[in-house]
């Protein structure tokens, strides 16, 4: 819902005017059965008027939309209400008008509104971890990290915040055991003759998985392994005899073959259970120590599904009391068809033209749990397992959708504000989420507002970890920052697409490098040596224009953040602001005037203060992006500026000195200080005729990468430095003819090509060009003279 939108107002208006309740009622139920009023509906003002009109929902099952209609606005405003009577939670009239939060959920569009006032309960759906974390998890993680920390600490909510780990799965059984046997395989070393044979073996069964495989991107990814697999086989079957150096290449390359083809055979024999719990612990680590190099704040509690198996027994076990799963062959299903028949519930609310996707739905079920004979146990192939059988295990494990059930449920209760997950997890898993803690809890409302982060491609390609096609984060951080990627997500939407790709980290690099300029500017103004009162200096009219762009740009960026927290249009609005303080800047010292320190320092101190909310800024800042020592928490800026201060004000002493005394190898000195020397040490000095040098502390591979592009382009500057310094000043105007008709005896335009003379104005600025190349002419000349230039 947009701000000050009112959604089917005169439907709403005629419906309210009718008298007779049943006939209300039955009006009520035709408008309805027109909108979809769950899924993207705008909840405004005349819902809630027409809501309370109504004590309970319709008991009449021809009135189906009525009674979904009401059980959704029940949900949202906390709970029923008698007739005329206000609700436990409204939505206030000014509400519609004001700036408040506004949620593009899958499940709804409404006006943020907490069950229980500042408290906000979310769960987040963590990761299966049998792999390394890629760049599709720092997608949502990211992006729920700076959701996260807009609610808390921009909008002021208290945010208790759960994700889960999966370390009971298909994935990391059939990952433990493939492992477990391949390293087995490997430390027998067998000869070349038999891992040829071996590796022809796996060929053979991969080839008929190959044929079976319809999915065209997993198609491709298959026929590139075997391409590569057969590559590397070819040395060894040259050779035909222990050629170490090529079996021990194809061994590395057939891995993902042999590990299946070794499961197939013997993985009903790995039955050590510390197999299967040494690989999630790895990968769960591995994932914890990503999260913290990408600055994501750890959850408030954190579940494990190892961990609370009784609750998930005892949640399957009520699902099944309430009617809505069944066992078969030792197994336990949940009954779809049972739960979407009742009139309280309704099945596939996230995604409901996805109901019956045979594909997706087994991709929910797992590997292991999609054999002919494990489909035949079900009532109906859209049913989901709560609890599956185990071969060599009595108790079993639960099925992967039942897991978030049962571990957000017990946390969370019958009803959270939140829930969060990837765009991929829609369907089936987080509508069987619902489907079965609605079960559980015998309500319609487990989940107020279901957000789904975008996808993630790779250079405009889907990236997938089962397609092989996928960055780890720890590859990512190796080319780029932590802040660098956030910046890249929070010049996105969150709920759509991100493409990683070059252009979009030179986007994020390129901005960072624009904040941290500014940054740095107004660092060097606020150390200008002022006494008290001279921070605070008369405002002209310069100054109030800044102040009311200021202004201007805060109220935009708060009401973008109210608006599903457009992180994007936050950003812009920043640039903007930056912008304006450089033009600002600018102005100011063509003037050879000071800019306004406390304005400057206010604008800086809150873009400081909202790169610090969306986590772009790690630690904490008086001002800007902080300068570390390497491998340290040393505020390097503070330490270390005031003795380049003191190198920078000698420099410039020498500098003047060496001019006035005509000694150019001292300048040549000072400048390869400034150009060669500091750079190396993360320091740059940025000389400004008649103005005292800028000191800055960067980055210095950022400083090194802008010295070598000023290398580059200094040959091509100085050629044309030199040209311009050749054309003597008495035919600088000469070949103008376009602009200028005559010209007086020293080459200066006296007259324009209409004949009119040039005005007064126009004649001074033109003499000021002539001066100016006049001396640039005798320079060229002293150099000719003393052999500088040849």
């Amino acid at each position: 819902m947009r701000r000050g939108d009112v959604s089917f107002t005169p439907a709403y208006s005629s419906i309210l005017s009718i008298s007779d309740e049943a006939a209300r009622v039955q009006a009520l139920n035709e408008h309805l059965s027109t909108r979809s009023y769950v899924r993207g509906y705008s909840l405004s003002q005349a819902d809630v008027d027409v809501f309370r009109q109504l004590s309970a929902p319709p008991a009449d099952t021809r009135l189906f939309h009525v009674a979904r209609w009401f059980r959704h606005i029940e949900a949202i405003l906390g709970g029923p209400c008698g007739r005329g009577e206000p609700c436990g939670r409204q939505v206030p009239r000014s509400s519609l008008t004001c700036l408040v939060i506004v949620f593009l959920s899958s499940l709804t569009k409404d006006v943020f509104i907490p069950q229980h006032g500042k408290k906000v309960t979310w769960y987040c759906c963590g990761p299966t971890v049998y792999d390394a974390s890629h760049m599709g998890h720092a997608r949502s993680y990211i992006s729920f990290d700076i959701l996260r920390r807009v609610l808390r600490d921009y909008f002021g909510y208290d945010v208790f915040y759960c994700m889960n780990i999966t370390d009971v799965d298909d994935k990391i059984i059939r990952r433990a055991r493939q492992n477990y046997l391949f390293e087995q395989y490997r430390e027998k070393q067998p000869p070349a003759a038999q891992l040829l044979d071996d590796v022809h073996a796996a060929l053979k069964l991969f080839s008929v998985k190959l044929r079976e495989t319809t999915d065209p991107d997993k198609k491709q990814m298959l026929e590139r392994i075997q391409h590569a697999v057969k590559l590397a086989a070819e040395p060894l079957e040259r050779a035909m005899q222990s050629d170490l150096p090529a079996a021990v290449a194809l061994l590395a390359e057939a891995k993902d073959l042999l590990s299946d083809w070794l499961d197939c055979a013997l993985g009903s024999e790995v039955t050590d259970n510390s197999i299967f719990s040494q690989l999630p612990k790895f990968w769960e680590e591995e994932f914890h120590r990503d999260m913290e190099a990408l600055n994501v704040l750890p959850p408030d509690v954190l579940t494990r599904v190892s961990e609370y198996v009784p609750e998930i027994v005892n949640f399957v076990q009520k699902i099944v009391d309430n009617g809505y799963g069944y066992a078969s062959n030792g197994s336990v299903y949940f009954d779809t068809a049972k739960f979407a028949s009742s009139e309280r519930h309704s099945y596939g609310k996230l995604v409901p033209e996805a109901v019956g996707d045979q594909k997706a739905l087994q991709e929910g079920e797992g590997d292991l749990s999609i054999s002919a004979d494990r489909l035949s146990e079900k009532r109906s192939p859209n049913d989901c397992a709560l609890w599956k059988a185990s071969p060599g295990n009595p108790d079993g494990r639960p099925g992967w959708h039942i897991e978030c059930s049962a571990m957000a449920g017990t946390l969370l209760g019958a009803s959270m504000d939140i829930h969060g997950g990837g765009f991929d997890l829609r369907f089936p898993h987080h509508d069987n989420e619902l489907a079965q803690s609605e079960a559980y809890f015998e309500n319609d409302c487990w989940v107020r507002y279901f957000l789904h982060t975008g996808h993630l491609t790779i250079a405009g390609c889907k990236m997938s970890k089962s397609l092989k096609n996928f960055i780890t984060i720890k590859d990512a951080l190796k080319k780029h920052s932590a802040r660098q990627l956030r910046l890249a997500f929070l010049m996105h939407s969150w709920k759509d697409t991100l493409d990683y790709s070059s252009n979009t980290m030179e986007s994020a690099l390129q901005y960072e490098k624009f904040m941290n300029e500014f940054f740095l500017n107004v660092k060097d103004i606020l150390r200008a040596p002022v006494d008290i009162t001279g921070r605070f200096e008369k405002w002209e009219d310069e100054e109030s224009e800044l102040n009311e762009s200021f202004y201007d740009k805060k109220a935009a960026v708060h009401e973008a953040l109210c608006d599903n927290v457009d992180t994007r249009t936050v950003l812009e609005e920043m640039r903007a602001l930056v912008s304006r303080c450089n033009l600002y800047m600018a102005a100011r010292k063509a003037a050879r005037r000071r800019p306004n320190r406390a304005l400057l320092e206010s604008i800086a101190l809150y873009l400081t203060h909202m790169l610090t909310i969306f986590g772009a800024i790690e630690e904490e800042s008086s001002l800007g992006f902080p300068v570390r020592g390497p491998g340290t928490s040393l505020d390097l800026e503070s330490t270390v500026m005031p003795y380049l201060q003191v190198l920078s004000e000698f420099r410039e002493g020498v500098r003047k000195i060496a001019r006035e005394q005509k000694v150019p190898e001292v300048l040549q000195l000072s400048d390869a200080l400034r150009d060669d020397i500091l750079p190396e040490l993360g320091v740059r000095f940025e000389d400004h005729e008649g103005l005292p040098t800028v000191v800055k502390l960067g980055d210095r591979e950022a400083l090194l990468r802008e010295r070598e592009e000023k290398r580059q382009v200094r040959p091509v500057f100085q050629a044309a430095k030199l040209a311009k310094m050749k054309i003597p000043p008495s035919e600088m105007f000469l070949s103008e003819s376009d602009k200028y008709s005559k010209f007086d005896e020293n080459g200066l335009p006296t007259h324009d090509t209409e004949g009119k003379e040039l005005s007064k104005g126009r004649a001074k600025k033109l003499r000021k060009l002539f001066e100016a190349q006049e001396k640039l002419y005798k320079e060229y000349l002293q150099a000719v003279q003393t052999g500088s230039f040849q």
